[in-house]
């Protein structure tokens, strides 16, 4: 039942005018996901996903141009401000801001071969495949006559995190027909629901898409943990606080222990 609710809410996020009425493929994907959901605990450090998935047609496999997959993980849109800041008179202060209306959390993109070279520079617009393409939307006027260095800076500051990535080649593709990635999806994960896309390729055109969400969740005491600081955060500061002392207090008396010895 969940996995069903899932699928239709993927099926719900917004695509394209050409993607949605795009005629059926000679070629399309036929896909599947090693897991549809992560669980994340106090010692989770990051999970695996596998993505795999065969080529179904009626004909030959064409031989005018080779075959080519992408595949993108989207984590959650978040708004977010980028500052910039310079040191004048001994102290840093901002100069400029751009504010992102619409940035995903987590965004990586796998491919079969580079994928300035499998992809049409108007096909990337067309579906924002790319990492710089996956930031959607500004909000606001903006306050700097060129905000593309705010968004590489935004991208340089989360590829270093390991939350935006570009992995050309992690895509294997076997006789034209079956497929495999491996998707890293790290640490410092959000909860919601991700997005999963497969882009099949011949001589840079999209030529077929596939839909699957992943489902992140918080569970156990890491759960327990974020309901609290979100639904009680005064219980949660004083919980803190105690726990804060007590550790101080303890760390303090095994100190003066290993003194008297």
């Amino acid at each position: 039942m969940l996995r069903a609710i899932l699928v239709l809410l993927a099926c719900a996020l917004p695509v394209s005018a050409q993607e949605a009425t795009a005629p059926a493929a000679a070629e399309q994907i036929v896909a599947d996901l090693s897991r549809d959901d992560v669980d994340i605990t106090t010692s989770f450090d990051g999970s695996d996903i596998i993505i795999y998935g065969a080529i179904k047609r009626e004909q030959p496999i064409p031989q005018d141009a080779p075959l080519d997959v992408i595949v993108t993980v989207e984590g959650p849109a978040r708004a977010v401000t980028v500052r910039h800041k310079e040191r004048r008179l001994g102290i840093w202060v901002n100069t400029g801001k751009v504010s992102v209306a619409s940035a995903p959390n987590f965004y990586v993109v796998a491919t079969t071969r580079p994928l300035a070279k499998i992809l049409y520079q108007d096909e990337d617009y067309r579906f924002r495949i790319s990492v710089p393409l996956a930031i959607r939307a500004f909000s606001g006027a903006a306050e700097v006559d060129d905000v593309v260095p705010y968004t590489e800076a935004l991208v340089r500051l989360r590829e270093a995190n390991d939350l935006y990535r570009l992995d050309d080649g992690a895509v294997t593709l076997a006789e034209q027909t079956l497929f495999r990635a491996d998707v890293r999806l790290p640490a410092n994960l959000i909860e919601g629901l991700y997005a999963t896309r497969i882009f099949l390729l011949r001589d840079g055109r999209v030529i077929d898409t596939f839909r699957a969400p992943i489902e992140v969740r918080k569970v156990g005491l890491e759960r327990w943990l974020y309901r609290l600081a979100l639904e009680k955060p005064f219980l949660y500061g004083i919980m803190s606080l105690a726990l804060a002392i007590a550790a101080g207090w303890g760390a303090s008396a095994a100190f003066r222990q290993l003194q008297r010895r």
